[in-house]
């Protein structure tokens, strides 16, 4: 797939809340209510005081990135355009495309951020250096 190239690199999704008078459910359905099939998940937790994540960014995988609880803001890059974005709801899903740059910082006691893959683990597929990254997507 492309990468994202529109007038922002920022693309939110509201998720579709379930629930009744017992509480609320969203459930994340690969080409459905995510624009790609679903091959991994995993969650960022008990991230210490002033320690950002990511720095990194993928050549071909496509993500969605929702914190569950707690709050982190998210910079995306895409080689021209810096942007970010706070991720404080469970009921928002952060799009993130390939050949996007990824940070997390500033994020809170008890922040916990699921993280849906549209691929399985590759390390071949990383780009770990920003100045690689920068090459890569001019």
């Amino acid at each position: 797939m492309e990468s994202i190239k529109s007038m922002s690199i920022i693309t939110m999704l509201d998720l579709p809340v379930r629930g009744d008078d017992r509480g609320s459910l969203i459930a994340l359905e690969g080409g459905i209510t995510l624009p790609f099939e679903i091959k991994r998940v995993y969650y960022i937790f008990d991230t210490s005081d002033g320690v950002s994540r990511g720095f990194h960014a993928h050549k071909k995988l496509q993500q969605l990135m929702v914190c569950l609880s707690g709050r982190c803001r998210v910079v995306l890059d895409d080689g021209v355009r810096r942007e970010e974005v706070w991720l404080e709801s469970p009921t928002q899903g952060l799009q993130i495309g390939n050949m996007i740059w990824r940070e997390m910082h500033d994020l809170s006691p008890g922040c916990v951020i699921l993280v849906v893959a549209g691929e399985y683990y590759n390390e071949d597929d990383y780009i770990r250096s920003y100045q690689d990254f920068l090459e890569l997507s001019a």
